[in-house]
């Protein structure tokens, strides 16, 4: 469920992005698009506290 969240996020900020024109609000959606998009990496390879240490 999680990760189906972030790629509607992900489609959302893509979406606004498309038309969006205003410097300062293209990069606050930039920003929410890849702490999006790390999010779903994180999310498809969860690192346990043992590979950490690695």
């Amino acid at each position: 469920m999680p990760e189906e969240i972030a790629n509607a996020n992900i489609a959302y900020f893509e979406m606004l992005l498309e038309t969006e024109t205003d410097a300062e609000r293209r990069a606050a959606i930039e920003r929410l698009l890849a702490e999006e998009k790390l999010k779903v990496a994180a999310l498809r390879n969860p690192r346990t506290e043992d590979n950490k240490k690695r």
